[in-house]
C-alpha cells in the first residue's frame, strides 16, 4: 500500500508537471501571438500607449485651463495700468511745462531784458547759464 501511495504521488507529480508544461506553452503561445499582433499593426501599439500619454498630460491641460481662465483678468489689469501710465506721462509733461514757465517768469523778474534773452536762448538749447 505504501508502494501504491508512493506511486500515486509520483503519478500526481507527473500530472502536475504535464499541466505546468501546458500552462507554460499557453503563456508562450499568447506572448508570441501578442508580439505578432504588435508587429503586424504598429498603430495598435501607439493606440495602446495613447491613454498613458493623455494621463501624463492631464495636469498640463489643467494648468493651461487655469491660466486661460485668469487671462481676461490679467489683460484688464494690464490695460488699466497702461491707461494710468499714459495719463501720468501727460501729467508729467504738463508739470514740466509749468516748471519751465515758472522758471522763465522768475528769470524775467530778476534779470534785465538783455540777459533774459540770452538765458532763454541757452535754456532752449539745453544750457542754463546766468551771467
Amino acid at each position: 500500500m505504501a508502494a501504491a501511495a508512493g506511486g500515486g504521488r509520483s503519478a500526481g507529480g507527473g500530472a502536475q508537471a504535464a499541466v505546468a508544461e501546458q500552462i507554460a506553452q499557453a503563456v508562450q503561445s499568447t506572448s508570441n501571438l501578442l508580439q505578432l499582433m504588435e508587429e503586424s499593426s504598429p498603430a495598435q501599439t501607439h493606440l495602446a500607449k495613447l491613454p498613458k500619454k493623455l494621463l501624463a498630460k492631464a495636469s498640463l491641460a489643467k494648468n493651461t485651463g487655469q491660466v486661460l481662465h485668469q487671462l481676461p483678468t490679467v489683460i484688464s489689469s494690464l490695460d488699466a495700468y497702461m491707461d494710468a501710465s499714459l495719463q501720468s506721462a501727460t501729467q508729467i509733461k504738463t508739470v514740466t511745462q509749468l516748471l519751465s514757465n515758472m522758471e522763465n517768469n522768475q528769470l524775467r523778474s530778476i534779470l534785465p531784458a538783455s540777459r533774459l534773452e540770452k538765458a532763454e536762448k541757452n535754456s532752449e538749447t539745453g544750457k542754463v547759464r546766468v551771467e
